[in-house]
């Protein structure tokens, strides 16, 4: 079937164009956090048809405004179906960011049918970002002031730019389909998963992934800290009348606090992110009775505590970036055995073994060691953890 732009002018008097609502879930508890609203054209012959027949059309034809205000109309109509504090997330035009009056047209709407603004998220395209970035930059900024979210969507498809996270208030950031729908089978794709997700932890962003398919990939995808999912694993776009039912319908419970509270991610309170898991490692580090390091592939000091660099007769400092053959000569033809074998995957608990004296009228000593290999997101070894225990006079 080929759609006309005589078609759509129709659809749009007849008040054929509908939204519907994805769930987007809190992967951390499963519960129901908002709902993405996708355009659909309920056809009298063809039922739903997706937007990319349509959006295009109207796009070209100066139509868009006009779709947006009936899809929107509709949403904000059903507001009522969507319990405290559910979010409503809705998808921007790349023109439509050209008219300063759009943040102002989606406001009255949404007052016009009571639909707070804090429950809205706007999400907009990187390649919506490129023509004007200016006026881009302004309507942005105009819905955050309006109290909207603002999701950047699509990241890393286009034209990418860390410029765009640093100048324009995003809260929120969408790993693409498109990543997540390899990242069990390519390990570069997990990779870059992982990469997004620490990028919005770091700026202080919820992340959320698209195309979520199957438990392995929200498995994963939890693992790597991403907060927000959805996908069919969780719910295909649905019109607002079934929403009622579905979430009434057993494992579809609903979040009961915001996915953005006071700018800090509110999705698991357990839950440690970047900055705070390397504090909590930090102070393993430095109040564990035991000598302890990470190496990288080289053998190369990454990170060491206090207690193994007493042990290895050497300040902190001068160990971090330099080997361990450099740092414990005498000791390494013994040590190398076990740090090729942690290298290649084996966990080694345990190894007893002789330890030089560094300094003068210091005697041997006897060590414990453990090496325990290191995997990135795609199962690839990256470094060893070692923990060095004193026994000699135990």
């Amino acid at each position: 079937m080929l759609t006309s732009l005589i078609d759509v002018r129709r659809a749009l008097e007849s008040e054929a164009l509908v939204p519907c609502f994805q769930p987007i879930v809190a992967l951390c508890s499963g519960r129901v956090a908002g709902f993405e609203v996708l355009a659909r054209w309920n056809h009298p012959d063809h039922g739903l048809i997706l937007p990319e027949k349509f959006i295009s059309l109207a796009e070209n034809n100066g139509l868009i405004g006009k779709l947006t205000r009936q899809i929107l109309t509709k949403t904000f109509q059903s507001a009522a179906l969507f319990p405290k504090p559910l979010f409503l997330a809705v998808n921007i035009s790349a023109i439509q960011l050209r008219s300063l009056s759009l943040p102002r047209q989606v406001r009255d709407v949404a007052e016009e049918y009571g639909f707070p603004l804090n429950r809205l998220t706007v999400e907009i395209t990187e390649s919506a970002l490129v023509s004007n970035p200016q006026r881009a930059g302004r309507i942005a900024n105009e819905f955050r002031s309006m109290g909207c979210k603002l999701a950047l969507d699509d990241f890393g498809t286009g034209y990418s730019s860390l410029a765009h996270l640093q100048a324009l208030p995003f809260s929120k950031l969408k790993v693409d389909r498109s990543f997540v729908q390899d990242m069990t089978c390519q390990p570069r794709s997990r990779k870059i998963v992982a990469a997004v997700v620490g990028l919005g932890h770091s700026l202080d962003m919820v992340t959320v992934a698209e195309g979520v398919e199957t438990q392995e990939q929200a498995d994963m995808l939890l693992g790597l800290g991403c907060e927000l999912a959805q996908g069919w694993l969780y719910g295909r776009p649905m019109p607002a009348e079934s929403i009622p039912d579905w979430i009434a319908s057993v494992g579809h419970p609903v979040s009961t606090r915001t996915p953005v509270e006071n700018n800090n991610v509110a999705t698991c309170s357990l839950d440690a992110r970047p900055a705070q898991r390397l504090a909590q490692l930090q102070a393993i580090y430095d109040g564990a009775p035991v000598g302890l390091c990470f190496l990288d592939k080289n053998l190369r000091y990454i990170s060491l505590n206090q207690r193994l660099a007493e042990m290895n007769g050497a300040p902190v400092s001068a160990h971090v970036g330099r080997t361990v053959h450099e740092m414990v000569p005498k000791l390494f033809p013994i040590l190398e055995p076990y740090l090729r074998r942690a290298l290649n995957g084996e966990v080694i608990p345990k190894i007893e073994a002789p330890r030089p004296a560094t300094r003068p009228g210091e005697s041997d000593r006897t060590t414990l060691l453990s090496y325990q290999p290191a995997f990135d997101e795609a199962r690839e070894v990256v470094g060893i953890s070692i923990a060095v225990l004193d026994v000699t006079t135990l």
